[in-house]
């Protein structure tokens, strides 16, 4: 069964040795984003996917695009390949290049289809309350997640669930049933299912202004997002001091808190050394912060270089 592969952060990586441990799988390439700049001297650094194909003497490729390149479709579809095969790959596969494959290309989605397409998935199913999630295996058609799925397996989401360790269940569910899903469909034993677009949901592409906090909302969702936005884009309010210099803070680790303050929203309250924001229906106590500029801290300290945060309104 010969496979092109096309994916690009670390999140893909397990995926990816999955398919290079079969024996019956025969990975030919692996496509990845081109090479970024990183850190201050601007050093290009290879995507985790292309390196962990050329660990393994597999042919790699990072075009900057898929779309109208004669090239990219004569050379896809010299490998000859059964099936292509997505995970986190960063761009949407044109019409012409679906078609290339034998049996199609093949795509793996940390949530149960149809809630849930798009980027962010697993952040959105712990942003939302949602009590599970899962991983779906379907066929890639020209849309967002809309083509038919082949398979899916859930995954149940804890009271303390972070999106790292709801990527950790998804890695040790999602790559076995990428493979076994692979034999079976190859094997004529999958008949593709269309999605129900009446329970369809859409996430979207988070950027850094969606952990600016709203302290009108409810303690329930500031707390969720906390764990959802826990690597990106993290929890963030802004902070006039007196002093009249503005000042973005980072939450880096927060808390539900007994403690009621009976402030306004986006008051901070100073008790015991510890520091606490009121929401619309409660107080989260924050553990740790990072001002910007500055190194992360925990509370204590915080209080200390800053103690005119008491009474302060963040927004």
């Amino acid at each position: 069964m010969n496979v092109v592969f096309f994916g690009t952060p670390r999140f893909a990586c397990p995926f990816l040795k999955a398919l290079i441990d079969d024996p019956v799988i025969e990975v030919v390439a692996a496509f990845s984003q081109p090479d970024k700049p990183a850190g201050r001297g601007g050093d290009l650094l290879a995507a985790p996917v292309k390196l962990l194909a050329q660990d393994h003497l597999i042919p790699t490729q990072t075009p900057k695009s898929l779309r109208k390149d004669p090239a990219i479709v004569s050379l896809l579809k010299r490998y000859d390949a059964d099936m292509f095969v997505v995970v986190a790959y960063g761009k949407i596969l044109p019409k012409d290049i679906l078609d290339i494959p034998k049996m199609g290309a093949i795509n793996v989605h940390p949530s149960i289809l149809p809630r849930h397409r798009g980027p962010s998935p697993m952040q959105a199913a712990i942003a939302q309350g949602d009590l599970q999630t899962g991983v779906t295996i379907m066929l890639l058609d020209e849309g967002m997640d809309t083509g038919p799925l082949l398979a899916s397996e859930t995954i149940q989401i804890d009271d303390n669930e972070t999106y790292s360790s709801l990527e950790k269940k998804v890695h040790l569910q999602g790559p076995g049933l990428l493979v076994e899903t692979l034999h079976r469909y190859h094997a004529g034993q999958v008949d593709p299912i269309p999605q129900n677009e009446e329970k369809a949901t859409l996430t979207h592409l988070l950027h850094r202004d969606d952990g600016h906090v709203v302290w009108s909302e409810s303690l329930s969702e500031i707390e969720r997002k906390s764990r959802a936005w826990q690597n990106w884009p993290g929890l963030w309010s802004m902070w006039d001091r007196v002093s009249g210099v503005c000042i973005r803070l980072k939450l880096i680790s927060v808390r539900p808190s007994d403690f009621r303050a009976d402030v306004p929203p986006g008051t901070a309250t100073v008790k015991d050394g510890r520091l606490f924001i009121d929401c619309a229906n409660g107080t989260l106590e924050i553990l740790e912060i990072q001002p910007e500029g500055k190194p992360k801290m925990n509370a204590a300290a915080f209080i200390q270089g800053y103690p005119d945060i008491h009474r302060s309104l963040l927004t």
